[in-house]
C-alpha cells in the first residue's frame, strides 16, 4: 500500500467517502445479494490500486468502480452457477451483461432503498441501525461493534446473518409504496437514532468512533430528508440530532467535567446548527402531521430558548413531555416530565409523577429517575430521603464525571462527604 501514489490513494479514498454506499445500494438492487456487492466493491478498489498507478485515474473513478465492480458480479455468478440455479443465474448475468457494456452510464442513487431493505422487519431490530452504517457508510465492523458495546466478532456474525436473510427472504430493494411508506419510514429512522445515541453516549467526546458515529447518523439524517423533503418526521429527527449535537463541547467543563443543561453556557453552544435546526422544525410542523421526533424536537428548541430569553420555557416542555407520554407510554419521557412538572407547579407535584412510575421494573436500575428523584426531594426538603436517592443514583451511574458530580451535589445538599469505590456494573 506505501507504494500506490498518494494522489491515487486520495482519489480511492474520495469515492469510498462519497459514494461507497451509493454503489453498495446500485449493485445490490440488481441482484438482492448485499454481501456479494460488497466483495465485487471491494475487488473493485482492489483494482483501482493496482491499475490506477499505471493508467491514470479515470475522469469519473465512481463509474469506473461501478463497471469493474458489475464485472466482478458476473464473475461470481458464473462460479456459483449450478443446475438447480442456472435459469436465475444466468438471468442475472444477462442483465449485468447489459449494464455493464457503458463505464459511463449515470448511477442511479438508490441509498434510500437501501436504508429500507436494511430496516425491513424480517431484519432484528437490533442489527438494523448496525447494517445500515455497514452498508449505506462503509464503515468497518470494528468501529460500529466498538460504538454498540458489543464485540467484533459478533457483530460480523450479526452482520452477514442479516445479508443472509435479505437475499435469502427475498427483500424487495425498494422505497416503500405510499400505503406502506409511513410504518417502514419510522423503522429507517428508529434505525439511525439509535445510530446517533450510541454516538451521543460519549459525553467528553473521547471515544473517536462513538464521536464520529454520531456525525455519520446526522448524514443519513440529512440524506432521508433531502430524498423524502415532505416527511415530516424525518425532518424533525434530523432537527433533534442538531439540537443535541450543537451542546456537545458544552457538556464538559475545560477540566473534563459534567456541566447538566440547565447550567450549561448558551454561548457555547453551536448557533448555526440550532438555527439549522428550527429552520427544519418549522418546516415540519408546517405539514400538519405531529410524530415522536418532531415533539422530542420541540422539547429541545423549548430548552435552548434559553439563550435568547435567559430561562427555558418550561411550561410549553411540560405540555410538549405530556403529549410524547400519551404516544410513547415511556417511563423515561415521564421522569422528564417529571422535572418540568416541578418547574411549573412545584416540587411536590414533580413528585406525585415520579410515584406514578416507582413501581416500574424499568426504573428500578435507572440513573436518571433516582437523579431526578433526588433533586426534588432535595428541593422540598427530605433530605434523608434525598440521600437514599443519591445514594442509588451515583451507584448506578458509569460515566465517573457525572458520578463526581452526584456526588458533589448530594454533598452538598446532606452536608456531608461520601466515598465510593469502583463502579461495578449492574
Amino acid at each position: 500500500m506505501a507504494a500506490i501514489d498518494d494522489p491515487v490513494r486520495r482519489a480511492a479514498e474520495a469515492v469510498a467517502r462519497d459514494s461507497y454506499g451509493k454503489l453498495i445500494a446500485f449493485l445490490t438492487a440488481r441482484t438482492g445479494d448485499m454481501a456479494g456487492a460488497e466483495d465485487a466493491l471491494s475487488d473493485a478498489f482492489a483494482a483501482a490500486l493496482s491499475e490506477w498507478p499505471k493508467s491514470g485515474i479515470p475522469d469519473n473513478p465512481r463509474a469506473w468502480l461501478a463497471s469493474v465492480a458489475r464485472r466482478k458480479r458476473i464473475d461470481q455468478f458464473r462460479r456459483r452457477r449450478t443446475r438447480r440455479d442456472a435459469s436465475e443465474h444466468i438471468a442475472l448475468l444477462a442483465r449485468e451483461l447489459d449494464a455493464a457494456r457503458s463505464e459511463t452510464a449515470a448511477i442511479p442513487d438508490e441509498r434510500l432503498g437501501l436504508m429500507f431493505v436494511c430496516a425491513h422487519r424480517a431484519i432484528d431490530p437490533a442489527v438494523r441501525a448496525p447494517l445500515m452504517l455497514r452498508t449505506v457508510l462503509g464503515l468497518d465492523t470494528a468501529s460500529i461493534a466498538s460504538a454498540f458495546l458489543v464485540a467484533p466478532k459478533t457483530m460480523a456474525q450479526r452482520l452477514v446473518r442479516a445479508q443472509s436473510r435479505i437475499r435469502l427472504a427475498h427483500i424487495p430493494f425498494r422505497v416503500p409504496e405510499a400505503s406502506e411508506l409511513h410504518d417502514r419510514l419510522a423503522d429507517v429512522l428508529d434505525a439511525i437514532y439509535a445510530a446517533f445515541a450510541a454516538g451521543w453516549s460519549d459525553p467528553g467526546g473521547t471515544e473517536i468512533r462513538r464521536r464520529d458515529l454520531a456525525a455519520e447518523a446526522i448524514w443519513l439524517g440529512r440524506l432521508v430528508a433531502s430524498l423524502l423533503p415532505d416527511a415530516p418526521e424525518a425532518l424533525g429527527l434530523l432537527a433533534l440530532m442538531l439540537y443535541a449535537e450543537a451542546r456537545r463541547t458544552a457538556r464538559r467543563s475545560d477540566r473534563g467535567e459534567y456541566v447538566p443543561l440547565a447550567e450549561q453556557d448558551t454561548a457555547s453552544w453551536d448557533q448555526e446548527m440550532i438555527a439549522e435546526a428550527e429552520t427544519l422544525l418549522r418546516r415540519a410542523g408546517g405539514m400538519g402531521e405531529i410524530g415522536r421526533f418532531q415533539l422530542e424536537a420541540a422539547i429541545q428548541s423549548a430548552h435552548v430558548v434559553r439563550r435568547v430569553t435567559g430561562r427555558a420555557d418550561w411550561v410549553a416542555i411540560e405540555q410538549l413531555y405530556a403529549a410524547l407520554e400519551s404516544m410513547t407510554d415511556s417511563p423515561v419521557v415521564t421522569i422528564n416530565r417529571a422535572i418540568a412538572v416541578a418547574e411549573t407547579q412545584g416540587e411536590p407535584a414533580g413528585l406525585a409523577v415520579l410515584d406514578s412510575v416507582a413501581g416500574d421494573k424499568r426504573v428500578v436500575d435507572y440513573q436518571p429517575y433516582w437523579a431526578a428523584r433526588a433533586g426534588l426531594l432535595v428541593r422540598s426538603g427530605d433530605l434523608a430521603a434525598a440521600d437514599r436517592a443519591y445514594r442509588r443514583a451515583i451507584g448506578l451511574e458509569a460515566d465517573p464525571a457525572v458520578r463526581r458530580f452526584l456526588i458533589e451535589r448530594r454533598a452538598v445538599a446532606v452536608g456531608s462527604d461520601i466515598e465510593f469505590g469502583p463502579w461495578v456494573p449492574r
